[in-house]
């Protein structure tokens, strides 16, 4: 077969899988040399499916933005992947675990764009000229890949394990806000579980959404006005249980938060 038609397999399989919620064996067990070429080339035929079945994309999230991340995934940059409207719910939401495989949670700082941005060569600072409104989100992360047993292919074949996103009301973004020192306590059930700052994120959340469309500029692709970005975790992913209930509280930004219920999903 020829490599697009195994990326569109591939693809197929993922689908299937995020339809179904049974995941499957990693690709790289199959081919240990998968890279992240091969990962984006599936990335881009599930994206397509998703599209052809009525979603839309409304921004991007960066994953492995952290060095423990990376290190972990034998990496030294991060990965990407859409973030689409029908995974996108607001402050409080009640989260049905049968609508996932194994997420986890975590939080992290997301911006939404008043400008776009095209690049490659889009500074940090052109990046903050361009950031509209902070928001306090809750990533939850999920793999339709068995066990999490993912290399990086794996994961950027899988839109950078992205399941879902809580979002707060939006701040307006601020032109001397240092985004790198912003605080955050990530608390279980009123019990304070994990705590991080900006800088968690690439050094800087700004950072990220430079190196978003930096990347993405390279495939002829625009970050748009309106759009979200989603920086990156602050902390380590957190797993979710049946009657959970998630608070992250931000400095400057508020808190937000999620509830998690047990139930069957869609079928």
């Amino acid at each position: 077969m020829s490599a697009e038609t195994v990326a569109r397999t591939r693809a197929r399989a993922l689908h299937t899988a995020r339809a179904t919620r049974t995941a499957i064996a990693p690709f790289t067990d199959e081919n240990p040399e998968l890279g992240l070429r091969e990962g984006y080339e599936i990335q881009r035929e599930l994206i397509a499916l998703l599209l052809a079945d009525g979603d839309r994309v409304v921004g991007y999230k960066a994953g492995l933005t952290s060095k423990p991340m990376q290190a972990m995934l034998g990496v030294t940059t991060p990965d990407y992947g859409p973030v689409l409207a029908s995974t996108v719910h607001p402050d409080g939401a009640r989260i049905d675990l049968g609508d996932f495989i194994a997420p986890r949670v975590e939080a992290e700082i997301v911006f939404r764009l008043a400008t776009p941005l095209r690049g490659p060569g889009v500074t940090v600072e052109q990046a903050r000229a361009a950031v509209g409104e902070v928001i306090a989100g809750l990533e939850i992360v999920d793999s339709r890949i068995a066990g999490w047993r993912i290399l990086l292919a794996d994961t950027v074949a899988d839109l950078a394990s992205n399941g879902a996103v809580v979002l707060a009301d939006a701040v307006p973004a601020k032109p001397d806000d240092d985004y790198r020192l912003l605080g955050m306590a990530f608390s279980r059930n009123d019990e304070l579980v994990a705590t991080g700052a900006g800088a968690a994120a690439l050094g800087d959340p700004l950072a990220v959404v430079a190196w978003l469309a930096n990347t993405l500029g390279e495939h002829g692709v625009v970050l748009e006005a309106g759009q979200l970005i989603m920086t990156g975790a602050l902390h380590a992913a957190v797993p979710l249980a049946p009657g959970d209930s998630f608070v992250a509280e931000f400095d400057r930004l508020g808190t937000v938060r999620l509830d998690v219920a047990a139930g069957e999903g869609k079928p």
